[in-house]
C-alpha cells in the first residue's frame, strides 16, 4: 500500500455536500463524474497528496443509496493506492481476508478499483485503487 488515495464520504445530497466541503476546503472539486455501473455520482477534492470523494447516490436501489438508509451520511470507505491491484488482491485473499470483489473493475478517477469487506477490516470498507 503506496498512500491513502482517498477518503469517500457517502452523502444524501451531493449538491449540498459539494458546497458545504467546497467552503470548508477553500477550494473547488477538481472532477465530477457519474459511475453508472454503481449508482453513484462521485465529486472529488484534492486534499495535499490525498483527496475526499463525495458519494451520492444516482437511484434509491444503488449501494450508496442502500448503505445511506441503513448507517446515514458519513465516512463509507478508505481507500489505498498500490502499484499492483492483482498482486494485492491475491496476497490479501491468501491471507484471509475477505473480498466484495474477486477482481479489478474500473472505478471513478481513472482508477481500476477492488474492495475488501468491512468484517475483515474492524468494521471499514477498504478499497484498494490502481491508475488505469
Amino acid at each position: 500500500m503506496n498512500k491513502i488515495e482517498h477518503i469517500g464520504i457517502a452523502v444524501k445530497n451531493i449538491k449540498e455536500a459539494t458546497e458545504t466541503y467546497e467552503a470548508l476546503l477553500n477550494k473547488k472539486p477538481y472532477k465530477e463524474e457519474e459511475v453508472e455501473s454503481e449508482g453513484v455520482k462521485t465529486v472529488f477534492f484534492e486534499t495535499g497528496e490525498s483527496k475526499i470523494e463525495l458519494l451520492g447516490a444516482t437511484s434509491d436501489q444503488s449501494p450508496i443509496a442502500k448503505y445511506l438508509d441503513k448507517k446515514g451520511e458519513g465516512i463509507h470507505h478508505i481507500a489505498f493506492a498500490v502499484d499492483d491491484i492483482n498482486f494485492e488482491i491475491q496476497r490479501l485473499e491468501a491471507k484471509g481476508f475477505q473480498l466484495i470483489n474477486q477482481k479489478a473493475k474500473p472505478g471513478a478517477d481513472g482508477k481500476i478499483i477492488a474492495f475488501l469487506h468491512p468484517k475483515s477490516n474492524h468494521g471499514v470498507l477498504v478499497e484498494l485503487c490502481q491508475d488505469a
